[in-house]
């Protein structure tokens, strides 16, 4: 029995519901395919535009009746309309597929972060609406952290918290066994600390969707970490006459090209230190960098860049 761990994108998923309607339809076909007797399938997907929605559509709303919109419950918001979406689209293609008997499941994902994560100390991610002057910024968010944003104004910025586990852990494991597509970790969950009393409590931040589903796939022991993005392969040298294509790559290797700074910060980066990590808790296990519409190809080599111990 093999298990694979896909991470979605939430730029694969359109700017808003009508479009993502449509767009889910292309990556439920994609995962559909991949469910069989022998493969257990886990997605996680990004909300990075959702999440932007959810905050400008209440901006104008929250300013006029003086309060704000948490951040942790932005994120809730996007898990609840992409969770539907994908939870439709997905049993749409099982039906069509004579998969029928297999059903998706959707949890809303509480990712556990530990309170003194130094990224609270200094949030540099921004997000939601822009502001013409810090005043305006700070008025519309109040007790929250207002930098400038590359001279298009002023905007909220948050903690980015490594993943260290989910909440309801074994119950979502339990799920798999069963043979269920199990969608977790949207948008990388909720960022929630574990008070003193062992109480629990969500809190402002992003964790990187990559992150957070490598260190599920490494909790599952998952045989295939999958991140979907909007490239063929990883490149060296992108966007040069000498670009060069990477189909297989070692984790020595990797290292040393981030070394060189190959990678985009905002960019490639963050997946392929995603995917050491993973690998490196999975010495048997591989991780796969493809595009969304090339899943089956990059499962059998053919696209893809392949990371490995």
């Amino acid at each position: 029995m093999s298990t694979i761990v896909i991470a979605l994108g939430g730029n694969a998923l359109g700017n808003n519901p009508i479009e993502q309607k449509e767009l889910v339809k292309v990556a439920s076909k994609k995962i559909a395919e991949l469910v069989g007797p022998s493969t257990k399938v886990v997605v996680g997907h990004g909300n990075g535009p959702q999440v932007g929605m959810i905050v400008n559509t209440f901006a104008d709303r929250i300013e006029k009746n003086k309060f704000s919109l948490p951040f942790a419950e932005a994120g809730g918001m996007s898990q609840g309309y992409i969770g539907y979406h994908l939870l439709t689209g997905i049993k749409n293609e099982l039906i069509l597929s004579k998969k029928s008997s297999v059903n998706p499941v959707y949890f809303l994902t509480q990712t556990i972060v530990d309170k003194n994560d130094p990224s609270f100390q200094n949030p540099t991610k921004p997000v939601g609406p822009f502001y013409s002057t810090l005043e305006e910024a700070q008025n519309a968010n109040p007790n929250s952290t207002i930098k400038e944003d590359s001279g298009r104004g002023f905007r909220k910025v948050v903690a980015s918290p490594l993943p260290l586990g989910f909440l309801g852990f074994e119950a979502i494991e339990k799920s798999i066994s069963t043979n269920n597509v199990v969608i977790v970790g949207g948008g990388g969950g909720i960022p929630t600390i574990v008070e003193d009393d062992g109480t629990l409590t969500g809190v402002d931040g992003v964790i990187d969707k990559d992150f957070a589903l490598g260190k599920f796939a490494s909790m599952i022991k998952a045989n295939k970490f999958i991140i979907l993005t909007a490239v063929d392969r990883v490149c060296i040298n992108f966007g040069k006459p000498d670009q060069e294509e990477l189909s297989v790559i070692t984790s020595s290797q990797a290292k040393k090209l981030i070394e060189e700074k190959q990678f985009g910060e905002g960019s490639m980066l963050p997946k392929i230190q995603a995917a050491l990590e993973f690998v490196s808790k999975n010495p048997s296990g591989e991780a796969i960098i493809a595009k969304l519409d090339k899943l089956k190809e990059a499962l059998e080599g053919t696209s893809g860049t392949i990371i490995k111990l």
